[in-house]
């Protein structure tokens, strides 16, 4: 709406703004033959302003209280930008000011202020939905820590929640690499005796590599993995875990719950424990959300599930190329694996497939290692450090006789020191 048309519409000093009922009623009493002083007097307000809105007519659109407003025109633009992401009033007075618009800052801050309540309900407002059996998984880690062995250490928990029967597999490594994830997912679905048609992840970048639009590129591997398996792969938007809001609580749960105990007596003994955790609690708890046990309602899931047991285990073949730092050292990960050190400062290429790491180098074979399953360790095979240390040996003297300084210092002709 222009200016000038602004203008004309806004209400005069003494011209009474009236609500939508009470204007729909000066119409239909002066329809109905009432002067104007008699619905002035019905509707309790003075004659000039039922003559005011008698001149305007039914159809004219509502005046504007007031002085005009100067963004009115740019509203829709303002909401474009801030819809993009301009979440700044300071920004956004900045490209106005660009465009020949010049506004204060608290002009554009009341301009968004019902965007940006818009926004905070939007994204806290979560929406409920149930997933038809068979048609998702989703997976996710979480970390705490426990005392295993008489130590206190950090763990991260895998969990794996069925979206219909809420079913849960829980598994805790020492690491979060993309090994764990792969080997989690696994033993899920071998848990589960079946694959879902979607397999719901986060945005770890064991799993996806970047955003290119709205859409995810998953790391190859995982790509891989999920083709392997017949899985089609989905990614919760960035920074919108409620997606996955099933296998958050059952993070949520596992933790809480199966090791709320916080202390073990070995690793073995950690993941006996989950086992039989998982078969005589999780499963046989009533679910909050369906009021079902998880076990009751499975079998109607595990029909809908792509059979695994004739699918062979994945085996993660992972090819790359390192350089050799100068200590003889070859990182895969945050661990650090040694080779030989005639090979220092050379590009030599890596294999890894399940838990075996193999170093190459122009073709030749020069070291085999057992991947290390925790973070931040150093594997070193103290052959590739052979000659690297020069020893050095004092021989004794021929004729076995030590001579004295004083010696040396007369055939000098000086004195001893």
């Amino acid at each position: 709406m222009a200016m000038e048309e602004l203008a004309r519409l806004t209400v005069k000093p003494g011209e009474a703004m009236l609500e939508e009922r009470d204007v729909r009623g000066i119409f239909a009493l002066k329809a109905r033959g009432w002067t104007i002083k008699a619905i002035a007097r019905e509707l309790g307000v003075v004659p000039n302003t039922v003559r005011f809105w008698v001149r305007r007519g039914e159809n004219a659109p509502r005046p504007v209280m007031g002085r005009p407003r100067v963004l009115d025109d740019w509203l829709p633009w303002v909401k474009e930008r801030f819809q993009a992401g301009v979440r700044n009033g300071d920004v956004l007075r900045q490209e106005l000011t660009e465009r020949g618009i010049r506004v204060s800052l608290r002009t554009v801050e009341r301009a968004t202020s019902e965007l940006r309540k818009e926004t905070v309900c939007l994204e806290k407002a979560t929406l409920r939905f149930e997933t038809e059996p068979g048609e998702q998984l989703q997976v996710d880690f979480g970390e705490c820590w426990l005392e295993v062995a008489g130590e206190r250490t950090k763990v991260f928990v895998f969990v794996g929640t069925l979206g219909y029967s809420r079913r849960i597999y829980a598994r805790v490594f020492p690491g979060l690499c993309q090994a764990h994830w792969l080997e989690g997912l696994e033993r899920c679905l071998r848990h589960f005796g079946g694959a879902p048609r979607i397999c719901l992840v986060d945005n770890a970048r064991a799993l996806v590599s970047r955003w290119k639009g709205d859409a995810p590129m998953f790391h190859p591997e995982f790509q891989a993995f999920c083709d392997h398996y017949g899985i089609r792969p989905r990614a919760c938007r960035p920074y919108r875990a409620r997606t996955k809001g099933k296998v958050e609580s059952g993070v949520k749960y596992v933790k809480r719950n199966a090791l709320g105990r916080r202390s073990f007596e070995s690793w073995e003994a950690l993941e006996a424990h989950l086992v039989r955790w998982m078969r005589e609690i999780a499963d046989e708890r009533i679910h909050g959300s369906v009021h079902e046990r998880p076990r009751e309602r499975f079998p109607i899931e595990q029909k809908a599930l792509s059979p695994v047991s004739g699918v062979p285990p994945y085996r993660a073949l992972r090819r790359m190329g390192r350089r050799v730092s100068l200590d003889a050292r070859v990182q895969v990960g945050t661990n650090r694996y040694s080779v030989p050190w005639e090979l220092a400062g050379q590009m030599v290429e890596l294999e890894a497939e399940g838990e075996r790491l193999s170093v190459t180098w122009r073709g030749k074979p020069v070291a085999q290692h057992r991947l290390h399953p925790g973070r931040h360790h150093e594997v070193v095979d103290p052959s590739h450090l052979e000659g690297l240390v020069r020893r050095t040996f004092s021989r004794p003297h021929p004729d076995g006789v030590v001579r004295s300084l004083d010696v040396y210092a007369q055939a000098a002709g000086g004195e001893a020191w």
